[in-house]
């Protein structure tokens, strides 16, 4: 699969806007369109973007793409929405400088009802989804009973550093991540 290392975290359900420049990336975008596949989106974890030599992180989001077109500015734009984690077993370079990846995914847990102890996290996303609830088009409230994806949402909301952000994503229990969360909340409080 082809893997784009970023200096961020796509997690499942939420959405990514990309602005493509590389030929290698697109290529990619190109291929991923023509036969309907995604690719991963991993987080750097050593180097910068656009400057080899950069390590991925080992666990990823796999994105599909939802639109693409030009920006202002003549490059490609392309929307991009999170579907199912996976971890690579095996990464190497294609000669264009893609990074290629074998992966295995990550099976998500079964839906999962938010506990009372985390309630306060639901209720912190219910104002955060006022605002921004255009910016998720499936959201409903029901939503935030189901701890994934008040856990999800809120990994990809607060301002977390990227690394604490791909804490949040390699954590397979969705009450852990709730956990997690509920001990940084704290410091986001005035």
């Amino acid at each position: 699969m082809p893997l784009f290392p970023l200096r961020t975290v796509l997690f499942p359900g939420g959405s990514m806007p990309l602005k493509i420049f590389e030929q290698r990336y697109l290529s990619m975008v190109r291929e991923c369109t023509g036969n309907d596949s995604g690719f991963g989106i991993c987080m750097i974890r050593e180097g910068e973007e656009a400057v080899a030599p950069v390590k991925p992180a080992r666990i990823g989001t796999l994105a599909h793409i939802v639109d693409w077109f030009t920006l202002e500015d003549g490059l490609l734009g392309v929307s991009t929405v999170g579907t199912i984690r996976f971890v690579t077993e095996n990464i190497r370079r294609r000669k264009n400088g893609l990074f290629m990846g074998q992966i295995s995914w990550l099976p998500e847990p079964p839906l999962m009802p938010v506990p009372e102890a985390f309630s306060v996290l639901s209720a912190v996303l219910a104002r955060f989804m006022e605002n921004l609830g255009n910016q998720y088009p499936e959201y409903t409230p029901d939503h935030l009973q189901d701890a994934s994806w008040v856990g999800y949402r809120l990994s990809e909301l607060l301002p977390l550093a990227s690394i604490e952000k791909q804490h949040m994503l390699e954590l397979s229990d969705p009450l852990d991540r709730l956990q997690s969360l509920l001990d940084i909340l704290p410091r986001f409080q005035t």
